[in-house]
């Protein structure tokens, strides 16, 4: 990963900033999010891996985002506020975001470049889309909205090692 993907700013849904680099040496998964989605109840799951492996150094990362049929309609508080109260999530969870188009967050745009969907498209297709970053900081892999959390956890196991 390159010195300019460590220092993008982000900031949390608390309005913290915080970069890739703050979370240096430990493996990360970077996720967007949506409240009112089909895939929402991953939360569950990625709630799960977070639970399982932070002691061993991952790191679960949480981008709500609105841009997928209007999905993630609420402000920060309601969306801490759903994720908390629905499905118990206490792995970071950022501000609202765009990740495709003019507006996307420069995070998203470097993700996608660095680990491209179906076809090589750079876009991003759905809410819940996963991106995989082994502690070394290198992208190692994209999956699917339809990728369930738990179909994670042996690449995960790898990374850990």
């Amino acid at each position: 990963m390159s010195d300019s993907l460590l220092s993008i700013p982000c900031t949390t849904i608390k309005g913290e900033q915080k970069t890739l680099a703050d979370f240096g040496g430990k493996a990360l998964l970077v996720v967007n999010t949506a409240s009112k989605c089909g895939f929402t109840p991953q939360h569950q799951g990625l709630e799960a891996l977070w639970e399982k492996y932070r002691e061993r150094g991952l790191v679960v990362l949480g981008f709500p985002c609105n841009q997928f049929g209007k999905q993630e309609p609420g402000d920060e508080g309601e969306i801490s506020q759903f994720c908390e109260l629905n499905y118990g999530v206490s792995f970071p969870l950022f501000r609202k975001i765009e990740v495709n188009g003019a507006g996307a967050h420069p995070l998203f745009v470097s993700l996608k470049k660095r680990a491209p969907g179906l076809l090589g498209s750079q876009g991003i297709k759905w809410n819940f889309t996963k991106f995989l970053i082994g502690r070394d900081g290198q992208v190692v892999k994209r999956y699917a909205p339809t990728t369930k959390p738990e179909e994670l956890s042996s690449a995960i196991e790898a990374l850990l090692e």
